[in-house]
């Protein structure tokens, strides 16, 4: 009986995770409009229409997934996959959901890399200018709800001028070290929302959580040596996007300083083709994090670029895997902590903080450099913000202002 039912089994399993590769793949290709609008998708389909989970359970991994680092949406995504059809299942949501705008940023960077000399410099001119405007909504929409009150105001204000006085990431890690440690301090158990109630019930235990946690462990701390101590350069491309993809607190707009911590100052990427590729990304669907994939494929390793835009693909959702994994068995007994939600609600103002002085620089000061820049700058915000237009139309439209632009003047 059990050598029958292990094939029909395995069987159901693999028909259970090629289900949701497809549905997943259907939202990768349609769901346009950032981390919100995905996880409002997600319910609509997997609540509402398929019935996979209720309204409690889907709640409870939303806030989840919002507590971890990486990107909320993803990691959404590989907990419902992971419920449905186990490691498969979260390989297929992750798949499916992050294939259609990898593909488009990897050959994107391929076309910039062979054809940039082609390319307006008006136009990819006109592409960091709606960076711009999209950092400083994603600025405006993270301030007013993550910072309500002086103290978290004077966290991100404290967090912004720390980052653009030491720049790096090691400025970065140091300002997300004392927003948490401040919080823990300032913020008291009535300043933090209560949990909801309810219970998480995944198919993975304790011991394997653990197990997964301390992998994601290990791969933290040790990269960095190993990198370092071998001088490999796609061992330091693997450890630099497994770094970002591990300390990204509030959403995928954060990846802009981490990222261009890590690779423009080593030469890796230009500004400006770093801030293209953040303004083209946004105009596809699916999550921000696939910009790894057009700059780990702008970077010249000497191998083939799709192979190591993939093998940065890889490296910066693979914390976004081991945390949900790892965290899921202990989730309803860790969001109790009342101190742990203090310093996760300090490193939330924090980050609005690093996304301010990112706006600054490096988006600022490579982007506005005259009038017609800023007043352009004002039409791409003001459409974001107050017309609702959709991003990517904002980008194509920048483009092309700042391809006539530079005709024109």
């Amino acid at each position: 009986m059990p050598a029958n039912s292990d094939p029909a089994t395995a069987r159901r399993s693999a028909r259970d995770a090629w289900e949701v590769f497809l549905v997943f793949l259907r939202l990768g290709l349609t769901s346009f409009g950032g981390p919100v609008a995905h996880l409002g998708y997600f319910r609509d389909e997997f609540v509402t229409r398929r019935q996979w989970l209720d309204d409690r359970n889907y709640a409870d991994l939303v806030a989840l997934c919002q507590f971890l680092p990486g990107p909320a949406s993803s990691q959404t995504g590989m907990a419902i996959g992971l419920a449905r059809a186990g490691y498969a299942g979260a390989f297929a949501a992750w798949l499916g959901f992050t294939l259609p705008s990898a593909a488009a940023m990897i050959l994107f960077a391929l076309g910039m890399a062979s054809w940039g000399d082609f390319v307006s410099p008006g136009f990819l001119h006109g592409l960091k200018i709606a960076a711009v405007a999209v950092v400083a909504q994603a600025v405006w929409g993270m301030g007013s709800r993550l910072c309500t009150d002086s103290l978290r105001i004077g966290l991100a204000i404290g967090a912004a001028c720390l980052t653009l006085l030491w720049p790096g990431s090691a400025g970065q890690m140091a300002a997300m070290a004392v927003a948490a440690s401040l919080g823990m301090l300032w913020f008291k158990p009535t300043d933090i929302q209560a949990p909801s109630a309810g219970h998480l019930s995944l198919p993975i235990g304790r011991t394997a959580g653990l197990a997964w946690l301390l992998l994601f462990a290990a791969l933290l701390i040790g990269l960095p040596i190993a990198a370092q101590a071998t001088g490999n350069t796609l061992l330091a491309i693997f450890d630099a996007f497994y770094r970002a993809g591990s300390l990204v607190f509030g959403g995928g707009h954060v990846l802009l300083p981490l990222l261009q911590a890590e690779v423009v100052p080593k030469g890796w990427v230009s500004d400006a083709t770093f801030l293209a590729g953040y303004g083209a990304v946004q105009a596809v669907p699916g999550p921000l994090f696939t910009f790894a994939g057009f700059l780990g494929a702008s970077i010249d390793t000497g191998i083939n670029r799709v192979i190591s835009g993939i093998w940065s693909l890889a490296a910066i959702f693979i914390p976004s895997f081991l945390l949900v994994c790892g965290a899921l068995p202990f989730w309803n007994q860790f969001r109790q902590n009342r101190r742990m939600r203090a310093a996760m609600d300090g490193v939330n103002a924090g980050v609005v903080g690093l996304l301010l002085a990112a706006l600054y620089q490096p988006v600022w000061t490579s982007a506005i450099m005259a009038p017609a820049d800023f007043g352009l700058g004002l039409l791409a915000f003001g459409a974001l913000m107050y017309f609702r237009v959709p991003p990517w139309l904002v980008v194509a439209a920048s483009g092309l202002a700042g391809w006539l632009l530079a005709a024109l003047l």
